[in-house]
């Protein structure tokens, strides 16, 4: 595949051997998200699922910024335009990175609030450095609880913390959002891209893309169903792996005591 991910625009792209690093790129305006941006996040991770050169992907934001949620100016052009709000200008839902197959690590590296904090709770494994921070802010706006925040967030940090933040709509500083789980690495001011793009590319050079994508589906699963479910698709799922080329490196690398060489995920 052609590795053609935008390198200008609002949101673009650079593949650093096998981790792609995505950046919400409106430094001017807190990288706050339009209509267009989104389409553009979108069309970008799509692209990489189905990408053998990608193996994982990262996410930060240009400037000061991850992302401050939705451009309050863009939605009310939409508003102006239709006359109302029912109108769906998004190509997509915007739970889209939940089903992304390939490890997907947020960088924050400065405020993540409302829609903003949403997609930083869809990516899988989230770094921040000490300016970063979070805020849901939905009810400072006369909003739900918007995206499926409300079924993520208690999963994340807790029934009463997730009230807490969406109730209050208060702002969570770096401290804290390692404390109670909303970052899972905090490293120091500056650090934040460095570490995650390192992070990411010992996934992709030690772990299975094919391991790492039923992995992602089982624990997504798993919030649904009972343990005993669990365990029979986690037994299907080991007898079938072990009649792959995956679990033969596996064995052979740890053996030979070298990295794996396992296939891309669209060829596993």
């Amino acid at each position: 595949m052609d590795n053609d991910y935008p390198v200008t625009g609002d949101v673009v792209a650079e593949l650093r051997g096998a981790v792609l690093v995505v950046t919400f790129n409106r430094p001017e305006a807190m990288n706050s998200f339009t209509v267009a941006s989104e389409h553009t996040y979108g069309d970008i991770l799509e692209q990489a699922d189905s990408d053998p050169a990608v193996r994982a992907v990262v996410v930060t934001g240009a400037g000061r910024a991850w992302c401050v949620g939705a451009d309050m100016a863009d939605l009310a052009r939409i508003v102006d335009s239709a006359g109302s709000m029912d109108i769906n200008p998004y190509r997509r839902r915007r739970d889209f990175p939940l089903s992304f197959r390939k490890p997907l690590v947020a960088a924050v590296n400065g405020p993540a609030a409302g829609l903003g904090m949403v997609h930083a709770m869809y990516a899988d494994v989230r770094f921040g450095e000490p300016s970063s921070s979070f805020i849901t802010a939905f009810a400072k706006r006369g909003l739900a609880a918007e995206y499926g925040i409300s079924w993520l967030l208690p999963r994340i940090v807790g029934h009463s913390r997730a009230l807490d933040l969406l109730m209050s709509s208060r702002k969570v500083d770096a401290e804290e959002a390692f404390r109670i789980g909303l970052l899972d690495h905090l490293v120091a001011e500056g650090d934040v891209l460095e570490k995650s793009v390192a992070y990411a590319a010992d996934l992709a050079r030690t772990c299975s893309p094919a391991s790492m994508a039923d992995i992602k589906r089982q624990v997504y699963a798993d919030h649904e169903r009972a343990f005993t479910a669990s365990y029979d698709d986690a037994d299907a799922l080991m007898r079938a792996r072990m009649d792959t080329a995956d679990f033969a490196e596996g064995v052979a690398s740890f053996t030979e005591r070298r990295d794996p060489v396992f296939q891309p995920l669209s060829e596993a």
